[in-house]
């Protein structure tokens, strides 16, 4: 690990409040720290440590694969249609033909 000062974390807080507003503010570095006063230089250095901050302490998280068996057979689909209608549709079913029953169903020729 480098040597060098320690952090001074009250300093960061700080920091990233401002940055945060600045944000959220619409106006330019310039303007935002032409109204808060500070200094330009250092907002933009600050602004690139928290940013390298931020990137070095990102996390990975385990994945963990679960299989499914295969052995089971597919559920069917159910669609809950207006009016309480119910509609089951089996697996290995025709699209065209759930397509063409679903245009009807639209069409309310079919109630």
């Amino acid at each position: 690990m480098a040597q060098g000062k320690p952090r001074d974390e009250r300093k960061a807080h700080q920091w990233r409040q401002w940055i945060g507003q600045w944000r959220t503010s619409g106006l330019s570095v310039r303007a935002f720290c032409d109204r808060r006063r500070l200094s330009q230089p250092l907002f933009y250095r600050w602004r690139r440590v928290l940013e390298r901050r931020a990137a070095d302490s990102a996390a990975f998280l385990p994945v963990h694969l679960v299989s499914t068996d295969l052995g089971t057979p597919a559920a069917a689909l159910e669609l809950v249609l207006s009016g309480g209608r119910t509609l089951r549709v089996a697996p290995g079913f025709d699209a065209a033909t759930l397509r063409q029953l679903l245009a009807v169903l639209e069409d309310g020729r079919l109630c």
